[in-house]
């Protein structure tokens, strides 16, 4: 039996649009000579001509938020509490068979950019896949975003899940979620557009404010879920271990059992 690994990460990258102007991160890398001086100040009388050619090591120092890059959202992202009133937990404190787990895609790219996936679309697309909902399956939609990724448009393109979805797949056992949009929820620029002419504070951030009555994670700016097949793989999407914090960065992919 062949395996293949499809990654369905995107990579941290300088100067590149896929979170809003001043939230990206800065990666200062540091080349073979730029670090000659550090190394040899760990060896007093070691020279740089008694290094193989003359080279020392290379580094980066990274700033950057716990939701940049490819990452997992932790339920203390969205509220204090979940479960209807226990401490949300932290990335840290996330169930790590959570994280390793049968994956199912449901195709949104079809949706016009701005709108709020609901149950009945859910219940659509896993009814034209020809899926059952099993408990912890991990969940993750591919959104118009998906091919935006680096574009200056990026962070207001897509679909988004709003409560009532979110409810029916954390309802049925679903702990993960993803897209390949910057958030779960639809672009902030149209909600801000309906928020406007309705002052209804309830769909603000409401795929995510679901957590509140049910915990669960989700992994956001995904990326190649369009060679994905509906079901059939796993998804591994091990979080990074950040004491007390809303997010962790992943490597996450798609394993297929061929």
């Amino acid at each position: 039996m062949a395996r293949k690994i499809i990654d369905i990460s995107i990579p941290l990258q300088n100067g590149v649009a896929a979170d809003p102007p001043g939230m990206g991160p800065v990666i200062d890398y540091v080349d073979h000579q730029q670090s000659l001086s550090r190394i040899l100040s760990f060896f007093p009388g070691l020279k740089a001509a008694d290094l193989p050619d003359g080279q020392g090591w290379a580094l980066e120092q990274v700033k950057l938020t716990t939701h940049n890059g490819t990452h997992v959202d932790a339920p203390w992202h969205y509220h204090p509490t979940m479960n209807r009133g226990e401490r949300a937990a932290t990335i840290d404190e996330i169930p790590l068979d959570w994280c390793f787990q049968p994956g199912v895609k449901l195709d949104f790219r079809h949706f016009a950019d701005g709108y709020v996936v609901t149950a009945a679309d859910i219940e659509a697309e896993l009814h034209r896949i020809g899926h059952t909902l099993e408990p912890l399956d991990i969940v993750v939609i591919n959104t118009s975003a998906g091919v935006k990724y680096g574009q200056p448009d990026y962070v207001d393109c897509g679909c988004g899940v709003g409560y009532e979805g979110t409810m029916y797949l954390t309802e049925r056992g679903v702990r993960v979620v993803g897209t390949d949009g910057w958030s779960w929820d639809a672009p902030f620029s149209y909600t801000a557009k309906k928020y406007a002419q309705t002052h209804d504070a309830s769909i603000i951030w409401e795929g995510h404010k679901a957590g509140r009555h049910i915990g669960y994670c989700q992994i956001e700016k995904l990326h190649n879920l369009e060679v994905l097949p509906p079901t059939g793989f796993m998804i591994s999407c091990f979080p990074m271990k950040i004491e007390r914090a809303s997010a962790g960065w992943t490597r996450a992919v798609a394993i297929l059992e061929a």
